[in-house]
């Protein structure tokens, strides 16, 4: 069989690997320049591929496709593929196909998805069971299934990866949220963004669960309409369940199979109320696989929070850094910035995806005492908030963002980069921006 992989990043080559071990004819080719590190992998397993281009020959003669999630179905390759007919699919969908006997936890939603994916994993591994956590945190599926295959896999799956699923099946979906986000992929359309991500569960059976936000207007309105087979689950911190999670008197309350999880709210590693939902999402998951209560219980205490997400950096004269560059949407943003009880100065910007900053608007004028823009176009932000803090500075590199930010802080504020955009403009990716706030951080 034929396998062309179009996209050679970490999930392009993760396929090629795994498609290759299992006997594949395997090509990659990639439109853009392929990291040196994945073309001797490539070499070193004699996988053909090409850079740079994309010989259109080759890849409609494939009997299948795997796209790359980057790569839009807008593209003039893709419309092609289309037209010819050529199955077309995902990453972690050829990933499942070859760990059907593992059990599946995957974790989709607009926000959120890593620190819970990442908390899960932790819950999973105290609990010792051979668990792998995969997807858009750390190896890609394929990878993980062709090098070292786990009994558990945690996955984080983004709405692209689950466009071109087509059996992929997860003994347990967890849907965090859904805000608008990426909505130039949907034609500009919530509603295909909302049943993008309910894709999660659309190969689930009555034996797998589905574990919901029930506080999120979207997910409630959509299983209105559309119910799901798999057995549902929810969280909420509005009301007690007889079964899911829920906060009542400050407790953190997981009713699911017959050991409730009670623990005092204060206990959670996770501040902040968003952090209530991923630490239920992950705590229910923990119950659904029959791992004990004191487990998730010691768990949900002792996690330490991802690199680049509410990382604390140093406190400096008594101001506080905190590293949030993995928010890239305005509703990360505005978790970052419920969770602050202390003034902040706020540093934003970068490539805006079209945001609207009207969600953060009253944050900002409770909160945030002044904000840096760091980007190479600043002026949607100035458009957006000029009128919400009373100062703003423009600057286009770390370095003077992070001085005029602490030169504007007082003794217990607290310094948040947290940019709601993408970084492209400046930075390679969310991490390299992330690393670069906590070195100007600690060359102060």
């Amino acid at each position: 069989m034929k396998l062309v992989i179009l996209g050679a990043g970490e999930s392009g080559i993760g396929a090629a690997l795994l498609a290759k071990q299992k006997g594949f004819e395997v090509f990659v080719s990639d439109g853009g320049v392929i990291k040196d590190i994945y073309k001797q992998e490539l070499a070193v397993n004699g996988i053909e591929f090409e850079e740079g281009r994309h010989s259109w020959k080759t890849i409609l003669e494939a009997d299948e496709i795997v796209k790359s999630p980057g790569i839009p179905e807008k593209s003039e390759l893709m419309q092609k593929v289309r037209e010819m007919g050529v199955p077309v699919i995902s990453e972690i969908e050829l990933a499942w196909r070859h760990s059907k006997e593992a059990k599946i936890i995957a974790i989709t939603g607009s926000n959120g998805k890593s620190t819970t994916t990442a908390l899960t994993y932790h819950i999973f591994e105290q609990a010792g069971l051979n668990t792998a956590m995969v997807g858009n945190i750390g190896l890609s599926y394929a990878r993980q299934v062709a090098t070292a295959p786990a009994d558990y896999y945690v996955i984080e799956v983004s709405s692209f990866q689950l466009d071109d699923i087509v059996e992929f099946k997860p003994d347990v979906a967890i849907l965090l949220n859904i805000t608008p986000d990426h909505l130039d992929r949907y034609e500009y359309k919530m509603e295909n963004y909302v049943e993008s991500k309910f894709r999660i569960a659309k190969n689930q059976t009555e034996n797998d669960y589905f574990i919901y936000c029930e506080d999120d207007p979207e997910i409630r309105n959509h299983l209105a309409k559309k119910p799901i087979y798999s057995k549902t689950i929810p969280f909420t911190i509005m009301e007690p369940k007889k079964e899911g999670g829920f906060i009542a008197n400050e407790q953190l309350n997981i009713q699911v199979k017959d050991e409730p999880v009670i623990m005092s709210i204060y206990d959670l590693a996770l501040k902040g109320k968003h952090n209530l939902y991923n630490s239920m999402a992950a705590g229910i998951a923990g119950r659904t696989m029959d791992i004990r209560k004191e487990k998730i219980r010691e768990s949900l205490t002792s996690f330490k929070s991802l690199e680049h997400r509410m990382e604390y950096v140093a406190t400096i004269r008594g101001v506080d850094f905190i590293n949030d560059s993995k928010a890239t949407n305005v509703n990360s943003v505005w978790f970052a910035l419920e969770s602050m009880e202390r003034p902040v100065v706020l540093i934003m910007g970068g490539v805006d995806k079209g945001n609207d900053y009207s969600a953060i608007r009253e944050l900002v004028t409770e909160k945030v005492k002044a904000i840096i823009c760091l980007g190479v176009d600043n002026r949607p932000i100035h458009e957006a908030l000029s009128k919400d803090t009373k100062v703003m500075v423009n600057t286009d590199n770390m370095a003077d963002a992070v001085k005029n930010a602490f030169q504007l802080a007082d003794k217990g504020d607290v310094v948040l980069l947290s940019p709601a955009c993408a970084s492209f403009d400046l930075f390679k990716n969310y991490e390299e921006r992330g690393r670069k706030f906590k070195e100007e951080v600690k060359a102060l």
